[in-house]
């Protein structure tokens, strides 16, 4: 996932497409649309457990369950993207991480 240089994704309200630019829109499309096995616009417990399954992994009902307890409701796009967006707020942009392993 590219991040945009410099940039960390800033809460703006309830729009959080405002949050990312076209490229990271694109690349969380892709995403989800990848996890979205069935083509419904919804990440349910069989999309995930097809995922897994994609990676070579096999997980039961109840780990993909778990992971669906993100969401206080059906994972949309939007949902993911939220979702996506809280969990890059607290990371370091792609300028930090380079000069921190540049020093090295």
């Amino acid at each position: 996932m590219t991040k945009a240089k410099g940039k960390k994704p800033q809460r703006s309200g309830s729009n959080v497409f405002a949050n990312f630019d076209q490229q990271q829109l694109q690349e969380f499309k892709e995403a989800f649309t990848s996890i979205d096995q069935y083509r419904d616009g919804f990440i349910s417990e069989m999309d995930l457990k097809d995922m897994w399954a994609s990676l070579g992994i096999i997980q039961d009902d109840k780990f993909c369950a778990e992971m669906l307890k993100v969401s206080p409701g059906q994972i949309t796009f939007t949902a993911f993207l939220t979702f996506m967006g809280e969990k890059l707020a607290d990371t370091d942009t792609e300028d930090v991480l380079h000069n921190a392993f540049a020093c090295l």
